[in-house]
């Protein structure tokens, strides 16, 4: 996974610069936070917009347009990356590359970097092959560049040969790699979670249900940060329009009754427990085999209690730390407090759902987590991915110190 990991991408001018709009979605799918800049030959084959929305950030391509006054953009960016590719790279950003200039957003930025460059070259196969391309080359792979060598193949200007962008799937994989050695050593490797996410449906009839406004965003980043910390993750989740997180195995319900069995039967040898989901307390008492007619008059449907999930793990908790949420529409701290007691929790995350900045189907959310030692820490609002990181980090943190 590469969840939280910052990457910068240069995009320099070549065919090929449609690739490296895939490049940038893959990369983003996989969890990476991508930030990408152009030159200005590259905007003729691709717009920024279409990498903007590929990204969900800005695109930078002017040196001088500086999007924050608070700092300066080409350093900010180059001091940002975990890791920087120039892909396309062209015969020309090279050249430039190897003899240190800098007369633009992307090679400014290159020579101000600190963190790792990957070069992947894309050109006409006779350009790759002169003299002095591989002469640049070599002084930057000398200078600790390293290259992604490009395939073989039918290239746009008619050619047959070495030149073609190697393919966004492999550059990712590359990517997963690099970073692989990091997860060798992650706080929950060797554990198993176990995280609930999205609503319910309470079947009425073989076309209405009761269900809720959850998107299931929130449970889906906690799973994909579980995974990211080395976890053995199971994501139970409800209906949702989500897709399967990467390392994740999901297992999909619909009512609460499925998503009880389905959290007992992987609750006995869990480490951590997340329960997200959005539970319905209530359930018709009666399904309807037939679809309900429409009849004069009022009309009313008897409801059942659904069982209290997040109740019966806390009476059955042995080893498990038990994490539960709770979103409310006012005093949520206090409406916390008081579940993380009842239901015997480890720990509780709470959230006004009224909250502009968060909130069901945001991709934004800002909670308090509370903890049965009775630690309050409320968190600024934050993208759920890295939200869900830190939630998790600092869960085991406390644990750590309260062993």
């Amino acid at each position: 996974m590469l969840l939280n990991k910052k990457i910068l991408l240069c995009v320099t001018g070549g065919i090929a610069v449609y690739k490296a709009v895939a490049l940038v979605s893959k990369l983003t799918q996989a969890g990476a936070e991508v930030k990408v800049i152009m030159t200005s030959s590259a905007k003729e084959f691709v717009t920024p917009l279409t990498f903007q929305v590929m990204s969900r950030n800005d695109v930078f391509f002017d040196t001088f347009d500086e999007k924050d006054s608070k700092v300066i953009a080409h350093i900010d960016l180059a001091d940002w990356a975990d890791l920087v590719i120039v892909a396309p790279a062209t015969a020309n950003v090279i050249g430039k590359m190897a003899n240190g200039l800098a007369d633009d957003m992307v090679t400014t930025t290159l020579l101000a970097t600190t963190a790792e460059v990957w070069i992947a070259p894309a050109m006409n196969v006779h350009m790759y092959d002169n003299e002095a391309v591989k002469r640049n080359i070599q002084t930057l792979s000398e200078d600790g560049f390293r290259f992604i060598e490009p395939s073989e193949g039918y290239l746009a200007c008619g050619y047959v040969g070495k030149g073609r962008l190697e393919e966004p799937e492999k550059i990712v994989e590359l990517v997963r790699k690099r970073f692989a050695h990091e997860q060798q050593s992650l706080p929950l490797k060797g554990k198993k979670v176990v995280v609930t996410a999205g609503p319910t449906r309470e079947r009425i009839d073989p076309v209405r249900y009761i269900s809720n406004f959850s998107s299931g965003k929130m449970g889906y980043s906690m799973a994909k940060a579980a995974a990211a910390l080395g976890a053995y993750t199971v994501l139970i989740s409800g209906p949702v329009e989500l897709d399967k997180p990467e390392g994740v195995q999901l297992i999909k319900v619909e009512s609460a009754a499925e998503m009880l069995d389905a959290v007992l039967s992987e609750y006995e040898d869990a480490s951590i427990v997340i329960k997200s989901a959005a539970v319905a307390d209530y359930r018709p008492k009666e399904q309807h085999a037939q679809k309900m007619k429409k009849r004069e008059g009022d009309s009313s449907i008897e409801l059942e209690r659904t069982t209290d999930i997040l109740k019966t793990l806390g009476e059955m908790k042995k080893n498990q730390v038990l994490v539960g949420f709770a979103a409310e529409t006012n005093d949520a701290v206090g409406y916390g407090q008081s579940k993380l007691k009842n239901k015997n929790l480890d720990y509780i995350i709470v959230n006004d759902v009224t909250d502009p900045n968060g909130g069901f189907g945001n991709d934004k959310n800002v909670v308090t987590l509370l903890s049965k030692n009775g630690t309050i820490q409320p968190f600024e609002p934050m993208e759920k991915n890295k939200l869900s990181l830190l939630l998790l980090e600092t869960i085991m943190n406390e644990e750590s110190e309260h062993k």
